[in-house]
């Protein structure tokens, strides 16, 4: 790597805001909060709203987001309108 021109990459703690899980990575992100972690060390402290410790596809929940079909329900809501053919 050339020297000088790429950012500081250096060690922070990342938190799932829906979980509270912390894990400590490397990252050229930044923060002026700063965590205590199990080695005695102050890292950043980057919240973000979702990891892989609460994302359904790693977790293996399926959430259901809708029961009807959306064709099924614009049918529904426009089929007395227009030239729509349903």
């Amino acid at each position: 790597m050339k020297p000088g021109i790429h950012p500081d990459y250096h060690p922070v703690v990342f938190c799932d805001a829906a979980t509270g899980t912390q894990f400590l990575t490397r990252s050229t992100a930044t923060s002026s909060q700063t965590v205590e972690w199990t080695d005695g060390q102050h890292y950043p402290l980057i919240v973000v709203d979702i990891t892989s410790a609460s994302h359904p596809l790693w977790t293996g929940t399926a959430r259901v987001v809708d029961t009807e079909g959306r064709v099924e329900r614009f049918r529904r809501k426009y089929a007395g309108r227009g030239s729509f053919r349903g």
